[in-house]
């Protein structure tokens, strides 16, 4: 055990001074607003190696390059982390929508080689802006369809369809020096509770688990990801005791023995009900070092520098008590600061793979639309329609500052077009009175997941046959309308790839 003085003010052993600095290397915290802090960057001296970027930190793609500017004059090597999965879960467009689909249109449309220009692409962009860890992809298999967290972030149900395109995502990525984490292991697809709000459980079987969860994971690993994120889930076939997050059997048996994956593990959000309401976070982050994670993703909701100080105690505490091994905090921080190393070498020196495809994203949204007429047909449509958005409560990973649907896109193209957002009980009748007889364009958003959206359309549709239906997240409800398009995510380019079809039908 090492004896311990707090190093806040630079005092204490050598050897504290160190596990001070490897609790601070294994952090990866978020921070507020769109340039570094001061303490950000004090920290950074003292040993932080990362830092998160959220939507509170973009306004534009040239701030956030001189925010990561800002980070890396204090450290060269700063691993500097985005949760840019793009389709709906968007930061650097957080305020416009993406300019790529997400994985459930890329898995509609099933062409590897098309994922991985558009990983190639987003990373580009990325590295554009100084940004050198993605908190993606996502390779949770979607086999609940009311799953209220994955959905559309899923390439989708078939474990072979999502191990093919998460490995071409990993490659794309990382071929133009962009770590890539792999995510929610041991798969986050089977759940009926979102990890934000409380602790999932999956009651499959081990033989289901390896055969189905594990498969992308397998995938990513043999593609070199840099990175892989743990669920805060519970699998009581893997571990009954304790979440993958925290569960030594897990992370240690399972990831870094059975899978053989040598990697960086980083975990979810360490604020989330799942983790913070059972065990709190400080508990939390000395339980999944412990178990084997190598850094703590805090953040997302959290932001000061009061979290970083009790999270880099209680883990210099957790050693001091002997509650975790020195040896394994040392092995963690020694992971983080290889990535860092890694992606400040691989940055610099990556091969630009081809001409920059700043629209293969709308070329990869158009195809994933697909487009199923009903038994009524009512023609093309040229006129000034109303666009009515039946809008669910978005969930945290999505967030609700990132705009959606059609509407935009169709004003633009049929000008005219007037929008309205409809929630609830009475929504079709609200939508109906508000379109003043005009024709009516329905965009829902996992349809089979709300009762009151299916009721909205029944509505429409009793009234005005000829309505069309956007569906813009998984299609799992049966298509009806006049013209019924499943867009299969609700990215800005989804938006315009549907609006073309409409009007140019």
């Amino acid at each position: 055990m090492t004896t311990f003085t707090s190093t806040a003010s630079g005092s204490g052993s050598a050897a504290g001074d160190t596990v001070a600095r490897d609790a601070l290397a294994v952090l990866q915290p978020g921070f507020a607003g769109t340039t570094a802090p001061d303490w950000v960057r004090r920290r950074l001296g003292e040993g932080l190696v990362s830092v998160g970027l959220f939507g509170r930190n973009v306004a534009t793609a040239e701030q956030v390059a001189a925010l990561t500017a800002e980070l890396r004059a204090e450290r060269d090597d700063v691993l500097v982390a985005i949760d840019e999965e793009s389709g709906d879960v968007t930061r650097l467009e957080v305020h416009t929508g993406s300019s790529f689909p997400g994985n459930h249109a890329l898995g509609a449309v099933d062409d590897t080689e098309l994922t991985r220009r558009v990983a190639r692409e987003l990373g580009r962009r990325l590295a554009a802006c100084g940004v050198t860890f993605n908190w993606a992809p996502s390779a949770d298999v979607n086999a609940n369809p009311d799953n209220p967290v994955i959905g559309v972030r899923s390439f989708g149900a078939d474990p072979g369809l999502v191990s093919r395109h998460t490995a071409a995502y990993v490659e794309g990525l990382q071929s133009v020096g962009i770590a890539a984490c792999t995510k929610h292991f041991p798969g986050h697809g089977d759940t009926g509770v979102d990890s934000h709000l409380a602790l999932p459980r999956i009651d499959a079987d081990a033989a289901t688990l390896r055969d189905r969860e594990l498969a992308p994971f397998r995938a990513a690993i043999a593609a070199g990801t840099r990175a892989v994120m743990s669920a805060h889930i519970l699998v009581p076939a893997l571990d009954p005791d304790r979440p993958a997050t925290l569960s030594r059997p897990i992370l240690t048996d399972l990831l870094r023995g059975e899978l053989g994956y040598e990697g960086l593990i980083v975990t979810d959000g360490m604020e989330m009900r799942a983790i913070s309401g059972t065990y709190g976070i400080e508990r939390g982050t000395v339980l999944a070092l412990a178990a084997g994670a190598d850094a703590i993703c805090v953040g997302g909701g959290l932001c000061d520098e009061d979290i970083v100080l009790r999270l880099r105690d209680a883990l210099v505490a957790a050693v001091r008590a002997g509650e975790l091994p020195e040896e394994r905090l040392a092995d963690a921080a020694a992971r983080v600061r290889e990535l860092a190393r890694w992606t400040a070498k691989a940055t610099r020196e990556a091969d630009p793979a081809g001409a920059p495809e700043p629209e293969v994203g709308l070329v990869a949204a158009r195809r994933a639309v697909t487009v199923t007429r009903g038994g009524r047909e009512a023609g093309p449509v040229t006129e000034p329609v109303y666009v009515a958005t039946f809008s669910p409560t978005p969930n945290i990973a999505v967030g609700d500052e990132t705009p959606w649907g059609v509407g935009v896109e169709l004003e633009r193209l049929l000008p005219g077009t007037t929008s309205g957002v409809f929630t609830g009980d009475g929504a079709g009748a609200a939508a109906l009175t508000a379109a003043q007889g005009r024709r009516v364009v329905a965009v829902v958003r996992d349809e089979h997941r709300h009762a009151w959206m299916g009721t909205a359309l029944d509505t429409l549709l009793a009234a005005r046959p000829d309505t069309v239906v956007v569906e813009m997240g998984v299609p799992q409800a049966t298509p009806r309308g006049a013209l019924h398009l499943a867009t299969h995510g609700a990215a800005r380019v989804c938006a315009v790839a549907a609006a073309e079809r409409i009007a140019g039908d």
